[in-house]
C-alpha cells in the first residue's frame, strides 16, 4: 500500500453495501458521522489536520462549523466529502513526484500557489441486478449524452463498468463578490464517474468540483487515478487471497 495514498471505505449503514477507494495526499475527508457526537470528535480532528500550523484559536471556533457541514451534506446522501488541497509551486528542484532526491515530500508555503477541488461520494438507488450492471451504466450514458453540454463516456474500470461526464460551466460574480469589486467571470470544471454496484441494487457517483482550471489537466488525473481504485471488495481481503 502506498503510504501517500488513503484508503477510504462508505459506512455500510442504512442497508447499503460498502465501497472501497484510495485518495492521494493533500484530500481532507470532512467529517460526516451518523451522530453529533460522532461529527463533533471527527470534526475536531478534521481540523488539526487540514489547519496544522495553527493552534486552538483557529481549530476551536472552526470544528463545529465543519461538523455542521457534514451534518448538511450527510442529510443529502452523501457518504464521503472531501477537500483537495495541492501545491502548484514548480517542483523543478525536487525529484519525480515532488519528491526530494531522499524520497521525502516536498513542501511549499499556501502562498506560493494552491489548487483547490471538492470530492464527493454519493450513494444512489438503481433498479438493477448484480449482473445488470452493464444495462445500468449503459442507461447512464444515454441519459448523459442527452445533454449537449455534457461529455460522457463509458469506462471499463477494474471494479466493472463506469459512465464519465465532464461539464464545464461559466459564472458571472457580482462586483460585491470580487476582489477588484468589478464583474468577473468564474470558469469552473466537474467531472462526474458513475459506478453501478455489482454487490446491490446501487450507483455509486464520484463528483469531483474545481475552479482551478489551469491546473485541470493535474486534476484530471487524478480523478482517473482516484477510479482505478474503486472496489466493492474489501481490498485487505483482496491481497489476503492473492498472497496465498
Amino acid at each position: 500500500m502506498d503510504p501517500k495514498n488513503t484508503l477510504h471505505v462508505t459506512p455500510a449503514d442504512r442497508n447499503l453495501p460498502p465501497i472501497w477507494f484510495f485518495t492521494p495526499e493533500g484530500f481532507f475527508a470532512l467529517p460526516l458521522g451518523m451522530s453529533p457526537e460522532e461529527r463533533a470528535d471527527r470534526a475536531n480532528s478534521f481540523v488539526r489536520e487540514l489547519y496544522s500550523r495553527g493552534d486552538e484559536t483557529i481549530w476551536e471556533p472552526a470544528a463545529p462549523y465543519y461538523a455542521a457541514i457534514a451534518e448538511v451534506m450527510g442529510d443529502t446522501g452523501v457518504s464521503y466529502a472531501a477537500m483537495g488541497l495541492f501545491s502548484t509551486a514548480d517542483e523543478d528542484d525536487t525529484a519525480d513526484g515532488g519528491e526530494t532526491a531522499d524520497g521525502e515530500i516536498s513542501r511549499h508555503e499556501p502562498a506560493d500557489g494552491v489548487a483547490q477541488c471538492a470530492l464527493t461520494v454519493g450513494i444512489v438507488p438503481t433498479d438493477q441486478d448484480g449482473s445488470d450492471t452493464d444495462v445500468v451504466a449503459q442507461g447512464i450514458l444515454a441519459t448523459l449524452s442527452s445533454d449537449p453540454y455534457n461529455d460522457a463516456i463509458w469506462l471499463d474500470l477494474p471494479c466493472g463498468p463506469a459512465v464519465s461526464c465532464i461539464s464545464v460551466r461559466e459564472y458571472k460574480l457580482n462586483p460585491e463578490m470580487t476582489v477588484s469589486g468589478e464583474e468577473t467571470k468564474l470558469l469552473t470544471g466537474q467531472i462526474q464517474a458513475h459506478v453501478p454496484f455489482p454487490t446491490g441494487p446501487f450507483t455509486a457517483v464520484f463528483t469531483l468540483y474545481t475552479a482551478s482550471m489551469d491546473h485541470w489537466a493535474e486534476i484530471y488525473r487524478m480523478m482517473t487515478a482516484i477510479l482505478q481504485t474503486v472496489s466493492f471488495i474489501d481490498p485487505g481481503e483482496s491481497n489476503s487471497s492473492v498472497e496465498k
